[in-house]
């Protein structure tokens, strides 16, 4: 991913967090180095050992009122060998003053130096999931992301196959639009893709022949949402007579998007297929899938039971009658 400063922090979510910067301004070039932050209470009483130095430093009631509590000398040894390390930034909740020592070694080594309106846990709370979501892998992809009975389909194919038309029908139908054309994806913890759209783009479609339309404004803010989960892919493509297109289902079909198997589907496209029809029938049947139905496999195991079902009753019979036959003899 791309390097977060700590003045990026500040400019995106310094007003969320209730930030006011009281030192250390010419470090606010610092790179943030991992989505953490971590309470330096062993490391104030001079225990440095396995120490987490690339982390920012919080400093709540209990760390202002142990510094106030220390020995001036010591607490500017204790201190100064905190911030001599790549620390990126430090920040003081509740709206505490800090110790002068500190605002002054915060200057000296050039680390930005913040107070927080917020309590120390809600903050730490607050701030790592900012960081989280920064910190999130991320790619952009060319498609339509619509959600269809609550199933987050990524639209794909080639240009002027349909795929914004698709999406557009789709929301006639009452189903929401996430975005068209170019698609963000982030990868969540517990390996879940989320995808939405570029800000001057999302929510808005161009439909060739027509032009860009604010699907918002035309159909209402209920057919459109800011983010969805991407729960399958479907990928439109021209119908090739000479391509063998799967007419059962049994064979389950995945795309790897950023190390992540989502459920895949090719769907050809000819004059006379309803593509929206279509796209909300696979979406129905993934849901069926997920809840532990699968329709192929039923078909798969009825038709088994009526192919061998006879012959084992045929095969029983005969048995029966040579046994019978045997001791009539």
């Amino acid at each position: 991913m791309p390097s977060y400063y700590v003045e990026d922090l500040y400019a995106q979510h310094g007003a969320a967090l209730g930030l006011e910067l009281i030192a250390g301004k010419e470090g606010l070039g610092r790179k943030i180095f991992v989505p953490e932050a971590h309470r330096p209470g062993l490391p104030l009483a001079g225990y440095m050992k396995s120490h987490a130095e690339k982390r920012i430093m919080v400093f709540g009631k209990v760390e202002i009122e142990f510094l106030r509590d220390t020995q001036p000398q010591t607490r500017v040894e204790r201190l100064n060998i905190l911030l001599k390390t790549p620390v990126p930034a430090v920040f003081v909740t509740r709206r505490y003053r800090p110790p002068k020592e500190l605002h002054y070694l915060c200057e000296k080594h050039q680390v930005p130096l913040f107070r927080a309106s917020m309590s120390t846990m809600n903050f730490i709370s607050k701030l790592t999931q900012l960081l989280t979501e920064e910190f999130s892998p991320s790619m952009t992809c060319h498609g339509s992301l619509v959600e269809v009975f609550g199933v987050g389909v990524l639209i794909q194919g080639d240009s002027s196959v349909g795929k914004s038309e698709a999406a557009l029908g789709l929301v006639e139908r009452g189903h929401r639009l996430i975005s068209d054309d170019v698609v963000k994806v982030k990868k969540r913890e517990g390996m879940e893709l989320e995808g939405f759209g570029a800000g001057l783009t999302q929510h808005h479609m161009e439909i060739r022949g027509i032009g860009i339309i604010n699907i918002a404004n035309l159909y209402g803010a209920v057919c459109v949402r800011t983010s969805k989960s991407i729960d399958l892919v479907v990928k439109l493509e021209v119908w090739n007579d000479n391509h063998f297109y799967d007419r059962v289902g049994l064979e389950e079909h995945f795309c790897n998007l950023m190390g992540v198997n989502v459920p895949y589907h090719v769907l050809p496209v000819k004059p006379g297929r309803d593509v929206v029809l279509l796209l909300e029938t696979i979406a129905l049947n993934h849901r069926l899938k997920r809840m532990g139905y699968n329709s192929a496999r039923e078909f798969r195991n009825k038709l088994l039971e009526m192919t061998t079902g006879p012959e084992t009753k045929k095969r029983g019979m005969r048995i029966g009658t040579g046994s019978e036959s045997t001791s009539k003899k």
